[in-house]
């Protein structure tokens, strides 16, 4: 089988991306599962119910998050009603929203989707290797396809849990810097990694929100409301290819593209 994993989705340039290039994306690569990190398709901020909807009518079937999930405050009541999209599971008891799913696709085989937050320069949350040594387990009942979205912003701590759980998952995706890494690779025991698969969104950004903006940011010092870049947009993500029978990545495929 294969995964398209979609890079951090950035607001209506992120949006407009992959509603113009997902269809001939799925038909090239004959992709069988979507996965996109969604928290960002709110104005760079968040999500809301409709945007939601509107990326599982452009053939998104599971959206992953990370730190921005909770940041439309709205959308904490809706986040239980809806397994497709996931919250990180290393989040607290008491967390609303689900931390991994179990997906059925229509051609037959059975996918599990993780959702882990990194702790580096991150919220503080339950450690996220010891969180998915005893998730991985439960989930292996079901199937032995996992793929796991680790939203961290070590490089450190993404590498080191990539070679955590070699050969117990099919692949470990990283999120959250939207600066796409080169670094793609099958792990020794079959588990296909990247650090970062990067940003979907505005190409002539600072990851995301208008250049301006963040320069004046860094020249002041001052807080400031900050909008999401325009113009072209860039759509980042990576074509994992694996075995149905063993759960072990046989391909990983790095990819950008710019649109329009």
């Amino acid at each position: 089988m294969k995964v398209l994993f979609i890079g951090d989705i950035v607001g209506k340039v992120g949006r407009t991306a992959v509603k113009a290039l997902l269809p001939s994306l799925t038909d090239k690569y004959k992709i069988d599962l979507v996965i996109a990190n969604g928290e960002n398709i709110a104005g760079g901020f968040g999500l809301t119910e409709p945007l939601v909807a509107e990326l599982l009518r452009m053939g998104v079937h599971i959206i992953t998050t990370g730190n921005h999930v909770w940041d439309k405050k709205d959308f904490i009541n809706y986040i239980s009603k809806d397994n497709r999209v996931l919250r990180p599971l290393n989040y607290p008891p008491g967390a609303p929203g689900y931390g991994s799913i179990v997906y059925s696709l229509p051609s037959g085989p059975k996918v599990s989707v993780l959702n882990l937050s990194g702790r580096v320069f991150m919220s503080n949350l339950d450690c996220p290797f010891r969180a998915a040594k005893t998730e991985i387990q439960n989930l292996s009942k079901e199937t032995n396809i996992i793929i796991v979205d680790l939203h961290a912003e070590a490089t450190s701590e993404k590498i080191a849990f990539g070679y955590f759980v070699d050969g117990k998952v099919s692949a470990v995706i990283g999120t959250h810097t939207h600066v796409q890494t080169a670094d793609e690779k099958i792990l020794a025991n079959g588990t296909a990694y990247i650090t970062d698969v990067g940003m979907t969104g505005p190409a002539n950004s600072v990851i995301g929100i208008e250049v301006n903006q963040i320069i004046q940011r860094f020249l002041s010092g001052m807080p400031a409301k900050f909008e999401t870049g325009t113009g072209e947009g860039i759509l980042s993500a990576v074509v994992v290819e694996i075995n149905n029978d063993t759960g072990r990545a046989t391909a990983i495929q790095r990819l950008q593209i710019t649109y329009p």
